[in-house]
């Protein structure tokens, strides 16, 4: 997309989801309840799986493949803002303060020699020497869809896109942006709800694979007011209905988007699936829309993790609430930034974890809980969080053992018996993170 037509292209983009819901079709994708993870009680007779190490998407040091990219170091995790403009060292400092490392997008008149100067990271739509990576046409799969057709150049609003008009020119569109993109660079690339939800898998997988190096889309579960509708949202249940409030209006959901980006890739060459979230109100103000609250972004945040996000991004617009503005993050502080803060604190401290291999097979867990197992300096660490709205009581059986489960920044320790632990989910934003003291990491 282009810098400067992109505020308007989201409210076109928006107006199209309404439009594109009739179209809605394809294969649906299954609900995946995630690598690690299992809702229901353990079945009489079934082998266990072995535990065994998996890399991250990708490999911890990928981001090294690339010309001045990310750094490619266990400490650093992409943490991004969405198209937001960067003119002075005021700016910087402000987004920096909120745990923000990466702007994904940025306005035509941005300081990208600045974002670099300031050791923060850029991936522009445009090139740039100071820039560390390049960004593709964002949500192409719904404007364009998915074809071959030749494109004109023109975006929403200018003209026809496709030629002959009408006829889909996606992934040619894909194709042409990556061509312009320096050498060695690396390139991203965000889809929306026709990847993730109207186009069948063959032809979603065609924009998920080969076409960039980091891939994402971007479902608002909590605040769109159309994703839980049969054609779209409605992909949990086989598209077979609407999904009511409580099952749509889940943290657990983010994490469906993050498996849906992950098994459209060819598993032979898994490329890192980065997490949208939105930080405010990105709907207008029309029924069915609201504004994000901040234990509902740290679990959609965290439920994205748990399935395997290599990098979060915030929505920082918001078109209805409040606050309208591009820039949540300075603009309306008071409302989220604390939480955000927060959030983007715990992530900067695991990002060795983050970035270190999963232990799969190491875990299970009774009750209404995902949860991923990863293995950082022979310790095993445990993220979990609720998927039913009302939370519940779930039990974690330890392939590997362990003496006790310290919950991480919740000031407390839940001691583990014969290989189990027990722990409350208030409800189905809840989410705790456990290290396993005393073993528990089955000789890795």
């Amino acid at each position: 997309m282009k810098p400067q037509a992109a505020w308007a292209l989201g409210v076109i983009a928006f107006a199209s989801i309404i439009l594109a819901v009739a179209a809605a079709g394809g294969s649906a994708p299954p609900y995946p309840s995630g690598s690690s993870a299992s809702n229901a009680p353990p079945t009489q007779n079934v082998t266990a799986p072995p535990v065994a190490l998996r890399q991250v998407d990708g490999g911890v040091s990928y981001y090294a493949k690339f010309r001045a990219g990310l750094p490619a170091e266990e400490s650093f995790f992409p943490i991004g803002v969405w198209l937001e403009s960067v003119l002075d060292k005021g700016n910087v400092t402000m987004d920096a303060e909120a745990g923000i490392n990466t702007y994904v997008e940025l306005t035509a008149n941005s300081n990208v020699q600045l974002i670099r100067d300031s050791g923060m990271f850029a991936l522009p739509a445009f090139p740039h020497d100071a820039a560390a990576g390049y960004t593709l046409s964002d949500e192409v799969d719904m404007w364009a869809g998915p074809g071959d057709a030749p494109w004109t150049g023109k975006y929403p609003g200018e003209g026809s896109i496709c030629s002959p008009d009408g006829t889909p020119c996606g992934y040619t569109i894909q194709r042409d942006r990556r061509a312009s993109a320096p050498k060695g660079t690396m390139v991203y690339a965000n889809y929306g709800k026709g990847v993730t939800f109207w186009e069948s898998d063959t032809e979603a997988a065609k924009f998920v694979r080969g076409l960039q190096d980091v891939v994402s889309a971007d479902n608002y579960w909590f605040t769109d007011p159309n994703i839980c509708g049969k054609g779209e949202g409605g992909a949990i249940a086989d598209y077979t209905r609407d999904l009511n409030p409580q099952e749509c209006r889940l943290a657990a959901n983010y994490g469906w988007t993050i498996d849906r980006l992950r098994e459209l890739q060819d598993p032979t060459a898994m490329i890192p699936v980065w997490a949208f979230v939105e930080n405010g109100h990105p709907s207008g103000d029309v029924e069915g829309t609201k504004t994000i609250t901040g234990p509902e972004l740290r679990a959609a945040v965290w439920s994205s993790l748990i399935h395997g996000a290599r990098g979060i991004i915030y929505f920082n617009h918001n078109f209805g609430g409040p606050c309208v503005t591009q820039h949540v993050i300075r603009d309306c502080g008071k409302d989220i930034v604390p939480t955000l803060r927060t959030v983007n604190k715990q992530i900067t401290k695991l990002a060795p974890v983050l970035n270190a291999p999963f232990l799969d097979g190491a875990t299970t867990a009774t009750g209404p809980v995902d949860l991923s197992t990863k293995m950082y300096d022979h310790t095993a660490y445990i993220f979990a969080g609720a998927t039913k709205p009302a939370g519940g009581q779930a039990t974690f059986t330890l392939k590997c053992g362990g003496s006790s489960a310290v919950v991480i920044d919740e000031n407390r320790t839940i001691p583990i018996l014969d290989g189990h632990f027990t722990d409350t989910f208030q409800d189905g934003n809840a989410v705790h993170l456990y290290r396993i003291e005393g073993g528990g990491n089955c000789g890795f």
